[in-house]
């Protein structure tokens, strides 16, 4: 029986990590700039963090990020991740620990950052809720993770692709996450001051089996337990590179792949936090504020009553 709860196979996609880990350098391009723009972020935050965790760090892009624009806000950088390969490649303190399980007592972090990872997570909520229990108290998340619109373009061609040669169609690319359930998710895990935004990275590739190589050189290639599990026949793959080329090729000949980018902000709950007011407990009156005279609502003169 099916779980649909359950739509990526984690076990896969550590084994592609394992794969991957040697050939970051080479294909983690997508990493390197989301690492570097969530850095960016970061340092409009004037805080020092003593503590801090690399959730799902892959080879270290966020640390090689932060030693390249300066950043140093954080005392210590404990890294994560499901593959030892990936972090055997970094440097630091580092963890193998899985995001949908995380193995650290509540209150243990004064920042979470977390790049290009959690896309791949099965309980996205359970995940953000327990980001937020090892958070100090006013502690910071602050993560960037593929959204929905995420190669649109070969998702098309793929679909196009097998629906005329395969007679159906498996799939091929994530749902991922789009910026509104983004926000809510935040928001339900109890974040504090949630804030979710998005930013395009567009990349342009000579043909599409280049950029299928370089997916799985990220060890971002389709780990969801519905794929198609037999190999995909030649005639399929060709389909669906002319769909590729025929929706979607620019004057140059050249192939757009869009990676959407969206940007999680939130705060552990803390006393020193603002609060919005009780209602009734206003110190001034408003009208006073605006320099009008106050009436009742019942007054002829209030606006609000038409004859």
């Amino acid at each position: 029986m099916k779980d649909i709860n359950q739509p990526f196979d984690r076990r896969l996609l550590r084994q592609r990590r394992d794969r991957a880990a040697a050939q970051q350098a080479e294909h983690g391009f997508l990493f390197a700039e989301a690492a570097a723009r969530l850095v960016d972020r970061l340092g409009d935050v004037r805080r020092k963090f003593p503590l801090a965790l690399d959730l799902g760090a892959h080879d270290g892009p966020l640390r090689r990020a932060m030693e390249s624009q300066g950043a140093g806000q954080i005392g210590r950088l404990v890294e994560t991740d499901l593959s030892a390969a990936m972090l055997r490649r970094g440097k630091g303190p580092a963890v193998v620990a899985d995001e949908e399980a995380l193995p650290f007592a509540a209150g243990s972090f004064d920042l979470v950052l977390s790049c290009c990872s959690l896309h791949w997570v099965n309980d996205l909520p359970g995940s953000l809720a327990q980001i937020r229990t090892v958070l100090k108290p006013d502690g910071l998340f602050l993560a960037v993770m593929l959204g929905g619109e995420t190669l649109i373009e070969l998702r098309q061609a793929w679909l196009a692709a097998e629906s005329d040669v395969a007679g159906g169609v498996s799939p091929r690319v994530a749902p991922f996450a789009d910026l509104q359930t983004a926000a809510g998710l935040l928001q339900r895990a109890g974040f504090a001051l949630p804030v979710a935004d998005l930013d395009r990275i567009d990349v342009t590739y000579g043909d599409p089996l280049t950029l299928m190589r370089e997916l799985r050189g990220m060890g971002e290639s389709n780990v969801m337990h519905e794929r198609r599990r037999r190999p995909t026949g030649r005639d399929t793959l060709q389909a669906a590179a002319a769909c590729y080329q025929e929706l979607f090729a620019r004057e140059d000949g050249r192939l757009p792949a869009t990676f959407e980018l969206l940007f999680l902000t939130g705060w552990a709950p803390g006393d020193s936090q603002p609060k919005a007011l009780r209602p009734g407990s206003a110190m001034a009156r408003l009208a006073d504020a605006l320099g009008t005279m106050e009436r009742p609502t019942g007054d002829p003169a209030d606006p609000r009553k038409r004859s």
